[in-house]
């Protein structure tokens, strides 16, 4: 349905899909979940599995967005006096830079094809 573009779509929905669980469940959790659908996506497409593998490392590592989503979060949070718009206000840009930059750099440098 996307033609040959494709695999760059679901790269940066995989990558985002892993930010934005990351912001509510650990990072751990979303690796586990996300693995073995990004494996069988990639194989249905033809595509090989390792870029989309290395967007799932990053987007779970990406938690900026809420003080829920990583234990240092909620620390900085307690002892910071920060309210949580604070991190949606920060974090969610962040979030955008980081998962833009990541997704471009997965392209350049690990190719999508077999």
């Amino acid at each position: 349905m996307l033609g040959r573009n494709s695999g760059y779509v679901l790269l940066v929905v995989v990558y985002f899909l892993a930010a934005v669980l990351t912001e509510l469940i650990t990072n751990n959790a979303v690796a586990v979940v996300l693995t073995p659908i990004a494996i069988g996506l990639a194989e249905s497409l033809g595509l090989d599995s390792r870029p989309l593998l290395v967007a799932i490392m990053m987007g779970a590592s990406a938690s900026f967005a809420t003080p829920i989503g990583y234990q240092t979060n909620t620390m900085v949070y307690a002892s910071g006096n920060y309210r949580f718009s604070d991190f949606l206000r920060i974090g969610v840009p962040m979030n955008i830079i980081v998962g833009l930059a990541t997704c471009a750099a997965i392209a350049l440098f690990m190719p999508l094809s077999k």
